[in-house]
This record gives structure tokens, C-alpha cells and sequence, in this order.
């Protein structure tokens, strides 16, 4: 987008990772952001959780934000909700018994678990403490790959990221979709499964396009959202692949970079002709 273009334009949708966006990696939410993100939602402008989290660890970050009701995008894509109520919108699977077999015979001592849409997961083996939320099943490698699933979550903490990317690569995965998190972290989804692509069917169901979106994210399973979006702006901690995706690099998480970039459209000045003032919006 050209500067002269830029100066004219205002997001009529805000997509919003969470993880090294919203909240910090012990899963803080900084007052700033969120003071930010309500005077988005006071604006009318409709802000959509798009992330890598399974559906019940999202919805605690989206009751923090005090978010009206509206979509969220989970599981990188891979499921579309409604809340409140909670109202399953969208849920893409595949059959997932050949990666399985791919990613043990690479990585035998990897852990393997399966989301459970809206319960929790199945897993091979226990992930470290606090890796996944919700009701934890542990089953055999052939009772996971036996039933279709949203996705595969594949870890292993004596591993690295650098690691695990060279991991996807030797797998030669066809017909999924992968992401490599910022730890030794691989999630693989149905093929052309990403965050771009649910995001896509909710903003079009806004009366928008990619071209009204501002997406704001810090992971490599965010790079087809800031690629697609009309502003993809990454968080100044995100990796070389990340900023070059985006159309903007904002401060870091520590920096507030999320709430920075967001009040350069939704800032104080701009909300108090529309809005009441920030103190009677922030609980």
C-alpha cells in the first residue's frame, strides 16, 4: 500500500493473533493492549481473534478483552466459532494417519496430540506442563491416527524451532498445511488450511475484503494472514521470515507493539468523537 493510499485508509475489520500479540508467552495481557483492543470494539469496528489456539484456551483472552459477539478464528483455520453463545461455524478435517507415520518414522521420540473441538486433545504421550489446555487423553498411535482431526500438534522439548523446520522439510508433507512455532512446535492442518483462508469466509460474510483488513501477528502461522491482509503488521520481536511478510514492523511485544499500531487507527483523540471517554470503557 502506497503512502498516499495509506493515509486515506481506515480498517473496517482488526485480525488479531494471540501468542506474542495480545498476551505474553505466560499468557499476560498487557492493560495497554487491551485498553487498545476496547477502543477498537467502541469504534464498531469488529475485532477477530485469529489464532493457533484450540477454541477453550482462546476463549479466556477473548472474555479478558470483552469482546462483543462475533467470530473467532482457532486452530490455525482449521475451526470458525461463533460467542457468545459458543456456536461451531466452521470445523475443516483430514485423515491424518500418514503424517503420523511420517513424523515417527523422523522423529520417533516426538509427542503427537489431536485437537478434540471445544474438550481438549488426544495425545501419544504427555506434553510439558502447560503446552495444552482442556481434557487430556492419552491413546496409542494407531487410536489417534484411526479417527480424522482439525489438526496435528507435533512437540518435542529437547528440541529446537530450527530443528523442527528442518523436520517439515524432510517430511515432504503433500496435501496439509504446516506452521513451525517459536519453540520445537510443528502444527500440521488440512491442506490450504491456514489463518488467511477462515479469515477470508468471516470477512466476507462482514460485507469486507482482505483489502479492509488490519492484521497484526508474530508467528511463522501468521505469515498468510499479513501477506493477505490490506495492512500485515508484525510485532517487532517476530522472526526475519515474519517481518518480511508484513507491510509494517511495529515496537515490541515489551514496547506494546500491538497497542502502538493499533491506536495509530483507534487512537484516544480518534475515539473520543465517537466513544465515551477510555476511563469508562477499562473495567
Amino acid at each position: 500500500m502506497k503512502n498516499s493510499e495509506l493515509a486515506a485508509w481506515r480498517p473496517r475489520v482488526v485480525a488479531l493473533d494471540i501468542d506474542g500479540t495480545l498476551v505474553d508467552h505466560e499468557g499476560v495481557l498487557p492493560n495497554e493492549v487491551r485498553r487498545s483492543v476496547r477502543r477498537v470494539t467502541a469504534a464498531g469496528v469488529p475485532v477477530v481473534l485469529t489464532t493457533g489456539r484450540s477454541w477453550h484456551a482462546t476463549r479466556p483472552v477473548f472474555e479478558q478483552l470483552g469482546l462483543p459477539n462475533g467470530p473467532v478464528v482457532a486452530s490455525n483455520g482449521a475451526v470458525t466459532v461463533d460467542f457468545p453463545p459458543f456456536e461451531v461455524r466452521q470445523v475443516v478435517t483430514f485423515n491424518p494417519a500418514d503424517v503420523i507415520s511420517r513424523v515417527l518414522r523422523e522423529h520417533p521420540s516426538a509427542a503427537i496430540a489431536a485437537e478434540v473441538v471445544g474438550q481438549g486433545y488426544r495425545v501419544t504421550k504427555q506434553f510439558p506442563d502447560g503446552d495444552l489446555t482442556g481434557h487430556i487423553e492419552e491413546v496409542s498411535v494407531d487410536e489417534l491416527a484411526g479417527t480424522d482431526v482439525t489438526r496435528i500438534v507435533v512437540r518435542d522439548p529437547e528440541s529446537s524451532d530450527v530443528e523442527f523446520i528442518d523436520l517439515a522439510q524432510r517430511l515432504g508433507l503433500h496435501g496439509v498445511s504446516y506452521s513451525v512455532g517459536w519453540s520445537a512446535w510443528l502444527d500440521i492442518a488440512p491442506a490450504g488450511v491456514n489463518k488467511a483462508s477462515a479469515l477470508a469466509a468471516v470477512v466476507a460474510e462482514l460485507g469486507c475484503t482482505a483489502a479492509d483488513v488490519l492484521a497484526i501477528g508474530d508467528g511463522r502461522n501468521d505469515v498468510e494472514m499479513l501477506t493477505w491482509a490490506g495492512r500485515g503488521v508484525a510485532v517487532g520481536d517476530a522472526c526475519a521470515e515474519v517481518q518480511a511478510a508484513a507491510d509494517h514492523v511495529t515496537a515490541t511485544f515489551a514496547e506494546h507493539g500491538t497497542a502502538v499500531e493499533l491506536d495509530r487507527w483507534f487512537g484516544a483523540r480518534r475515539a473520543s468523537r465517537r466513544v465515551p471517554a477510555l476511563s469508562t470503557l477499562a473495567s
